[in-house]
């Protein structure tokens, strides 16, 4: 079934997601950078629960992609907005997840 690329698509976002956290914590305008770091904490959370719920054939499996896919669009979207590496990476990653995503859901 799809959950082997879906699970490396979360497990890829997840990664992602915290080196962009962590790199934009080491941005000269942290402040500007917030919603990023929000998101990026957000998206790594969701995509490791959904990763574990896949493992324990969870029955609201469907209603979690659902979820992931939209806070993998809100990052995706975020990052996106910001010149760095890490963030085009992360935007790249996260729209990679929420299409897995949303073919499950």
């Amino acid at each position: 079934m799809a959950n082997e690329q879906l699970i490396k698509a979360l497990h890829d976002c997840m990664a992602a997601c915290n080196h962009c956290f962590d790199a934009c914590l080491n941005e000269a305008d942290v402040k500007m950078m917030a919603n990023c770091i929000r998101l990026d904490r957000e998206c790594s959370e969701i995509c490791g629960y959904l990763e574990g719920a896949l493992s324990r054939n969870s029955p609201v499996v469907k209603e979690l992609a659902e979820t992931c896919a939209k806070i993998c669009d809100a990052c995706a979207a975020e990052c996106k907005q910001h010149d760095h590496d890490h963030c085009q990476k992360c935007a790249d990653a996260c729209a990679k997840c929420a299409e897995a995503c949303r073919q499950i859901a």
